[in-house]
């Protein structure tokens, strides 16, 4: 009788199986491992330096000056800032001493100019004795008024060494200022006719006092006329430096224009050139210098022998 030996045959199966398993599990392992060993070759591996050389530390560089932009510390959209010139101007004459302010838009000459100008009898100068010296003289613009009888206006500076202190009061020229009438100039027409009957002098100019500051001027008015043309002026004379200075206004009108100008305001003209006058001012000269000297021994006269 056959026997069926069922506890070996499941012996070996369960043999069998697990060998099976362990190649299976070793197989999985060995899958494993190679996967890892893969994933690790991949990193970088890090450099080990036995000696690390030291690294030279890089000098500190001066940082360059760079220029500031000043444009770009001016806020965005500001406009430039404009600066006007004064509106009047100095003039300043060292070798006499004369200062004066000017608007800027007056024209000014000076020197030979000046003097020309005056000798064209535009403001003749009012000294008692000749020598006077043309140092400035300042007109005002025609374009101020257009279309009017104005002719000219100007302020006038001069100067006579030649003069003494009680000189300098004093005035010759034109006749002072009159009004323009007939009953005026019939008055005056009687009394030169009875001046020149009666041998007496004819009358002076009428002269007042000023004050510009602290100097004190001596002032007289004049009125010419010519046809339908008048000129008027004023003079100032003051004696500083040991000269006569003299200060001339005049405004002159009657031109005729084709539109037939109206009469302009002589009193508003003479108005602006006064401010011109109000500006004036006179620097004392130095003292001359005074050098010591021996004093001079008088010669002894020497009386001859007998």
């Amino acid at each position: 009788m056959t026997r069926i030996n069922l506890s070996n045959t499941r012996e070996t199966s369960f043999l069998t199986w697990g060998k099976n398993a362990s190649a299976l599990v070793f197989a999985a392992v060995l899958i494993i491992c190679s996967i890892a060993v893969g994933c690790s070759s991949d990193k970088p591996k890090p450099i080990t330096i036995n000696n690390p050389v030291p690294a030279a530390e890089p000098q500190a560089q001066p940082m360059p000056t760079m220029p500031v932009a000043q444009a770009e510390n001016k806020p965005a959209g500001k406009k430039p800032v404009v600066r006007k010139r004064p509106a009047t101007v100095n003039y300043a004459d060292k070798t006499y001493g004369v200062t004066f302010e000017y608007p800027r838009r007056y024209a000014i000459e000076t020197g030979d100019a000046a003097t020309q100008l005056i000798l064209s009898n535009a403001i003749p100068m009012n000294f008692v004795q000749p020598g006077g010296i043309a140092l400035a003289a300042v007109e005002l613009p025609e374009t101020n008024y257009v279309n009017t009888d104005f002719s000219s206006a100007f302020f006038n500076v001069s100067m006579n060494k030649r003069l003494t202190a009680e000189q300098c009061g004093q005035f010759s020229g034109p006749q002072a200022k009159a009004e323009a009438t007939e009953a005026k100039t019939e008055v005056q027409a009687e009394a030169k006719t009875e001046a020149k009957t009666d041998s007496t002098p004819a009358a002076t100019p009428q002269i007042s006092k000023v004050m510009i500051g602290d100097m004190e001027l001596k002032s007289t008015d004049t009125l010419t006329s010519d046809g339908s043309r008048e000129q008027e002026s004023k003079y100032y004379h003051v004696f500083e430096n040991g000269a006569c200075y003299e200060f001339a206004i005049k405004v002159a009108t009657g031109v005729e224009t084709d539109e037939g100008g109206k009469a302009v305001d002589r009193e508003d003209i003479f108005k602006r050139l006064e401010k011109i006058l109000a500006t004036v001012k006179i620097t004392a000269a130095p003292a001359p210098e005074v050098t010591a000297s021996a004093p001079v021994t008088p010669a002894v006269p020497v009386t001859p022998a007998q």
